[in-house]
């Protein structure tokens, strides 16, 4: 089949089929309102990542290190200490993911955003946290509460809005202070939730032994194991580069949707490493950012290089001004500037460097070279350093990291070459309409 064919033909999918559906879902509510919920509790996560290595030393206990051997005995005596930032921020995720998705819902919505999210917190506690002796179980705050965190926010929002919608409210006389009358407006609702959610929190407990977010876990579960095999991981970054070739934000869109799973997978990776036990989750956050991704969606940080030492005065200008953001991930103005969206030379590079990387990178840690990942860190982390970060401070991540980088460059420059020749081309007749038209560059007659 003619490669331009095939290009034209899976471009046309993309456009006809997969794009207003990928539209669709962005523009969804609910969906914005998980990816922008999940952003609110990212510092407090990457804050919480960041302690783990006070906590956990990136040195072994027979070290000699004299440094490392000082800050091993100092991590060892005050455990408790350093662990309690941890436990306060990234020990209870689910409250912020609570407190941010209601939020960002209610906001969506044009509601009351401090009692959806006060609304969607009660909620979340009346299922996942029973009081027993006078305490709070912290079982579900981490990361086996989020579906739950998600769930009870968009059940309290929505039941709050259908509320209001149908006046079934209290309301009260004009002449009551608009803060008073908005706290009677709110009775209802909280009666509402008491009535529904905890009589079906004690029937779970009572029919099947275990609290509500056990129950979701346990429906999420295949969920959870298909987001750590390699086909799923291809499917959803080949959905990304698909969108983000046809012009639309792919990452905003997948990353939205995948942010449960990057959650719920990290914290059981850092249950595990702080416990002791096998670290379970291929599938992280730092994983998609720092070995997928190196540079941005596409792997575009070859791409930047490559550019930065072109012939062409285009490519070369937009190479070197897309370089430092590249390297802080950024790839916005390579993927425009170039484009690369829409450019069918760019196409088979910009799609499947990803695939490889991701391919390798899997492989890598599931053979144990490289260590998975034990903590969030910001999107924006230059790929070598975050990938070590992710990995709990360890070098094969860099090593990995570099080799990809390596590996991309060579993916990419057989079609760079094709593109810099075509806007070699176009730039010609250009510069020689400048020449000609510079002073004393023409010809002098008698």
């Amino acid at each position: 089949m003619n490669p331009m064919k095939l290009y034209d033909a899976i471009i046309g999918i993309v456009e006809k089929h997969i794009a207003p559906i990928a539209a669709k879902v962005g523009n969804q509510p609910h969906v914005r309102a998980m990816r922008d919920g999940f952003i609110v509790a990212m510092p407090f996560i990457i804050v919480g990542s960041f302690i783990l290595i006070f906590a956990f030393p990136p040195f072994a206990e027979d070290t000699t290190n004299v440094f490392g051997r000082v800050w091993l005995n100092f991590a060892t005596t005050h455990f408790d200490i350093i662990m309690m930032p941890f436990n306060m921020s990234m020990g209870i995720m689910t409250i912020f993911v609570s407190l941010g998705v209601a939020y960002s819902l209610a906001k969506a919505y044009k509601m009351d955003g401090i009692t959806s999210a006060v609304l969607s917190l009660m909620s979340f506690l009346l299922v996942a946290a029973p009081a027993k002796e006078d305490s709070l179980s912290m079982a579900h705050m981490g990361g086996t509460g989020i579906f739950t965190a998600v769930m009870c926010a968009f059940f309290a929002v929505e039941l709050y809005r259908f509320m209001k919608k149908h006046n079934i409210t209290i309301r009260m006389p004009e002449q009551v202070p608009p803060a008073i009358a908005r706290s009677f407006e709110v009775l209802l609702p909280v009666l509402a939730i008491f009535l529904t959610l905890y009589p079906l929190s004690l029937f779970v407990q009572a029919e099947y032994g275990m609290l509500i977010p056990d129950a979701v876990m346990a429906m999420f579960k295949p969920l959870i194991s298909a987001s750590n095999t390699l086909p799923a991981i291809i499917g959803a970054l080949l959905v990304c580069q698909l969108l983000w070739f046809a012009g639309i934000h792919g990452a905003a869109i997948v990353v939205g949707l995948l942010s449960p799973i990057f959650l719920t997978n990290i914290s059981a990776n850092i249950d595990a490493f702080v416990t002791g036990q096998p670290v379970p989750n291929i599938f992280t956050q730092p994983f998609w950012d720092f070995y997928i991704f190196i540079g941005g969606s596409g792997a575009t940080l070859a791409l930047v290089i490559l550019m930065s030492f072109s012939r062409s005065a285009h490519l070369k200008s937009i190479g070197r001004m897309s370089a430092v953001p590249g390297f802080f991930q950024i790839n916005e103005p390579v993927i425009f500037g170039s484009p690369v969206v829409m450019n069918p030379i760019l196409f088979l590079p910009f799609v499947f460097a990803p695939v490889i990387n991701a391919t390798i990178a899997y492989f890598a840690i599931q053979l144990g070279f490289v260590g998975m990942g034990v903590a969030t860190t910001p999107w924006t982390t230059p790929a070598i350093i975050g990938a070590s970060w992710g990995s709990g401070w360890t070098f094969t991540p860099v090593l990995l990291v570099v080799g990809l980088l390596i590996l991309d460059l060579l993916i990419y420059l057989p079609f760079f070459k094709m593109f810099e020749k075509q806007v070699l081309e176009q730039e010609q007749p250009v510069e020689s309409k400048v020449k000609a038209a510079q002073p004393g560059r023409q010809g002098v007659t008698a």
